[in-house]
């Protein structure tokens, strides 16, 4: 047997080997990937529900938050702005003129 004779056998089962190594690694990333796909789909949708109460809550404290005491703080507000208005009209008119 010549020497490029048995460095070819050699190339070869080196290869054949490397191979089988890559197919093992390959079933294995493939059921990692699944497991990580199990794992997302159990773990990210409670997390999505549980977001969506918290908005809802928000949503119910805000409006709530706005119907008793914003709202009637504005209209307080309004009408106080109203009165000083009507008062500073009536106080230039009590002034006399020609003087």
């Amino acid at each position: 047997m010549s020497a490029v004779v048995l460095i070819r056998d050699i190339a070869i089962i080196v290869l054949a080997v490397e191979s089988l190594v890559i197919g093992v690694l390959l079933i294995l990333l493939l059921f990692q990937i699944r497991g990580l796909a199990r794992m997302l789909q159990e773990e990210v949708q409670p997390i999505l529900e549980s977001t969506k109460e918290t908005a809802a809550t928000v949503r119910g404290t805000t409006v709530f938050l706005s119907d008793t005491f914003v709202r009637p703080l504005i209209n307080a507000v309004g009408y106080a702005s109203a009165a000083n208005r009507v008062m500073s009209v009536l106080a230039r008119r009590k002034r006399p003129r020609g003087r």
